[in-house]
């Protein structure tokens, strides 16, 4: 898949980096999961290298399991940019972090599975059930949407909290109920012999993904920070017009079969584009449950790491 190469060079062209961060790095620190398709596009075809090199600037890839980690390295410093899904930018608002909201993407597609033998049959079903999912991550909050859909407060399940890794292994062995997970895994797993889904987003409520800067980058550098996004928007078109190519690249990077990665991006729209107030009223919504929940510790205003170009 070719990037336009020239509309990159020509961004290049247009933004300077804030001294003081320069004189640290002269690198951009992306944090990226394997499943991320635009942004492994990006670094496969080394769309940021080819934006930031003419100004004499390198690009460093660090890789992560999902969004939590991701973010909180991002808090402490470690991270400029990276791509989560809705979840883990509440919880570090919460933790005080100086992150912003720098653009918008559909989420990945959300599931709750069920393992072979499974007795359940509807939501209410749940009760009482374990429903594994990763603490403040996207599927958390699809957890809690099952649960309002289902009538079913929080304390009525037992919540298991792991990472996709960890979710998947006990999975297979029969150690959890359901498992609330995103695209790729609901593809890779739900064809195995006898595990079902039990409902998507497609019925519950639809879910956004957010490009989220470190506030001290972004506010240093707010050129540098649109042109990525414009960069990051320009490769999601591509990849929505190559999506063969995408899921091949998926496919080589996470050893999972490219058939199963086709079935886990057929309605990924592949878009990126700015936040604006209808997406934060639906991220205040998120914030809102889960402090509702007792889940984060205090009241966040979302607006309040809104980050705009030019504003």
């Amino acid at each position: 898949m070719k990037l336009n190469r020239r509309h990159l060079l020509a961004a290049a062209s247009s933004f300077t980096i804030g001294a003081a961060r320069a004189a640290e790095t002269r690198t951009l620190r992306a944090g990226f999961q394997k499943g991320e398709p635009v942004l492994m596009a990006a670094r496969a075809n080394k769309v940021l290298e080819t934006l930031l090199g003419p100004k004499g600037y390198g690009v460093e890839w660090i890789e992560f399991q999902f969004g939590p980690p991701m973010l909180e390295a991002m808090r402490v410093g470690s991270v400029d940019v990276g791509w989560v899904g809705d979840t883990p930018p509440v919880f570090a608002q919460a933790a005080h972090g100086d992150l912003l909201y720098i653009a918008a993407a559909r989420g990945a597609p959300q599931s709750i599975l069920l393992p072979a033998g499974s007795k359940i049959q509807a939501l209410a079903d749940l009760k009482g059930k374990k429903l594994a999912f990763g603490r403040g991550s996207s599927a958390h909050n699809f957890a809690l949407l099952v649960l309002e859909k289902a009538g079913l407060r929080y304390d009525e399940i037992e919540p298991t909290y792991l990472g996709p890794a960890d979710a998947g292994a006990a999975f297979e062995r029969g150690a959890i109920d359901a498992w609330s997970i995103w695209e790729p895994y609901t593809s890779l797993y739900a064809n195995r012999p006898g595990v079902r889904t039990l409902t998507t987003n497609k019925e519950i409520g639809e879910q956004y993904s957010y490009v989220m800067g470190n506030g001290r980058f972004v506010r240093a550098n707010p050129a540098l920070t649109s042109a990525v996004i414009q960069a990051l928007a320009e490769t999601a078109e591509q990849a929505r017009a190559h999506p063969e190519e995408v899921t091949a690249l998926l496919a080589a990077a996470t050893g999972i079969r490219q058939e199963v990665w086709t079935r886990a991006l057929a309605s990924d729209p592949f878009q990126v584009f700015p936040m604006n107030d209808e997406l934060t009223r639906s991220q205040q919504k998120v914030a809102d449950r889960f402090r509702a929940l007792g889940l984060v510790p205090l009241d966040i205003k979302v607006s309040d790491i809104v980050w705009r170009a030019g504003v």
